[in-house]
């Protein structure tokens, strides 16, 4: 069928189809530009994993964003695996103890420097999209992820399988003896709720009384904080 356009030999840019599918090639292809392309999980470890990005903004203790496109995001949100910091005034579970203080820890440890992400395949993504991350500072000999919790800004979180789940909680042992961060006065009932149930003793033990030699009666945190250490290799 030939189009009144083609019968009287109108110009392309004359021709409403033609300008049409023109004009949704050209926002495509800035829109591609713009978000650097649609970002897939199966894809982040080639695209993070090894790199060095510079921290844009520290939302709190153990979320950044990095200065990286992903997606349609001008920034990468990073979500530090297998720590959790308290919470800050600002989240929706209101300000936890110690919240502020990890926040300005991680603030004046990571705003602006570059860090190396480190990933694992098939692991990169976390509920709410963010990039689960260990982040080294390089020359750093350990990540910070593990120097929150060594520093007592963070608790090792055991809630989710990762590869450095029983070094970080043999680190925080250590933190928890010295009185690190924390661990020099939290209750359990300023505890995150998840760490709080691991804290509290089972309902029907007793309550210990004051040993015969003389010695303080030992506490949840001391008493986990007693068992062997593995160094860390």
């Amino acid at each position: 069928m030939i189009t009144q356009c083609e019968r009287f030999g109108l110009p392309w840019w004359r021709r409403p189809r033609v300008v049409v599918a023109l004009l949704l090639a050209v926002a495509a292809a800035v829109l591609a530009r713009r978000s650097g392309g649609p970002i897939a999980a199966g894809n982040d470890y080639e695209r993070y994993h090894r790199k060095v990005f510079r921290v844009a903004r520290v939302v709190d203790g153990d979320t950044v964003d990095l200065a990286v496109e992903d997606g349609r995001r001008l920034h990468t949100r990073v979500r530090l695996w297998g720590v959790d910091t308290p919470e800050v005034a600002a989240s929706d579970k209101g300000e936890m103890y110690y919240g502020p203080q990890a926040s300005a820890f991680t603030k004046a440890a990571l705003t602006g420097r570059e860090v190396e992400v480190l990933l694992v395949k098939g692991k990169t993504r976390g509920l709410y999209g963010r990039l689960l991350a260990y982040l080294k500072v390089p020359g750093e000999q350990v990540t910070f992820n593990e120097r929150l919790v060594e520093t007592g800004h963070a608790y090792a979180d055991w809630r989710v399988d990762h590869p450095y789940k029983e070094r970080f909680r043999n680190v925080e042992r250590r933190a928890m003896r010295a009185g690190q961060g924390l661990w020099a006065a939290v209750r359990p009932d300023q505890m995150p709720p998840w760490r709080r149930r691991a804290a509290q003793p089972p309902r029907a033990s007793p309550i210990p009384s004051a040993p015969k030699d003389g010695r303080a009666p030992t506490t949840p945190f001391t008493r986990l904080a007693s068992l062997s250490v593995d160094e860390p290799h």
